[in-house]
């Protein structure tokens, strides 16, 4: 695994120069421990929903339901969610306004009980995600995976950067350019090699003072056509 100065060089020649490459990283800031712990629960669970519900469906179709979500779910109060009765929820199996998949409806009231159970232990669900050491990231998705509803995979480092949290996410490009950089040999598959790959970003954050964020965008915009051709998936 060799100096990450190199990857971004790399990224910067392919995206066009890196006064380009660092305007594309400050699309996706994350927001600062403090910052994510001010986040009302209800936006975080809000956060999940359309994490979950963006899995399997068009983006924009669940963005142009939104309003529709908000109304159907209570603006998402975690309380409220939790105690949906199953007349309401067989109500929402029949709602135009939002998606109508039972599974994911159901994984509000799960996941509105799992927030509810972390504000207990720590306060509010915000503040334990904030508190969470960034290099125990891969410890944070199991975390979200046993004890949420429908947050393991793709779908929990999703959320998780979208509240603003440092996330890598190994998308086909990620995963390419971690191969080149001799961090993997192939698609990850296991715990063991999502613990290399944590210990990789580590390295690498240590080494820059960049975040998880900035560290897997960079590794996405290495991989591609140079100078303006196709950017790297992140």
């Amino acid at each position: 695994m060799g100096d990450f100065a190199k990857v971004i060089a790399l990224a910067a020649e392919r995206r066009g120069g890196l006064d380009v490459l660092e305007r594309a990283l400050a699309e996706t800031k994350s927001r600062t421990p403090a910052e994510i712990a001010a986040t009302p629960d209800d936006r975080i669970l809000a956060e999940m929903t359309r994490r979950i519900f963006n899995a399997g469906f068009a983006s924009k179709v669940i963005a142009a339901k939104w309003d529709g979500f908000e109304a159907a779910f209570d603006g998402f109060d975690p309380r409220r969610c939790a105690a949906l009765s199953e007349e309401r929820l067989d109500a929402l199996l029949k709602d135009s306004r939002i998606v109508r998949h039972g599974a994911k409806i159901q994984s509000v009231v799960a996941n509105a009980r799992f927030l509810l159970d972390l504000a207990a232990e720590h306060g509010s669900a915000a503040k334990f995600l904030a508190d969470w050491p960034d290099a125990d990231y891969v410890g944070l998705l199991e975390l979200l995976k046993k004890r949420g509803n429908r947050l393991g995979g793709d779908t929990g480092m999703r959320f998780l950067r979208a509240i603003g949290k440092p996330a890598f996410i190994p998308t086909g490009d990620v995963v390419a350019a971690l191969i080149r950089e001799g961090v993997l040999t192939k698609a990850p598959g296991g715990k063991g090699d999502f613990k290399t790959m944590q210990q990789a970003f580590n390295r690498w954050s240590a080494e820059t003072g960049r975040d998880l964020t900035e560290i897997s965008r960079i590794l996405a915009m290495s991989i591609g056509d140079v100078g303006h051709g196709r950017p790297g998936r992140h």
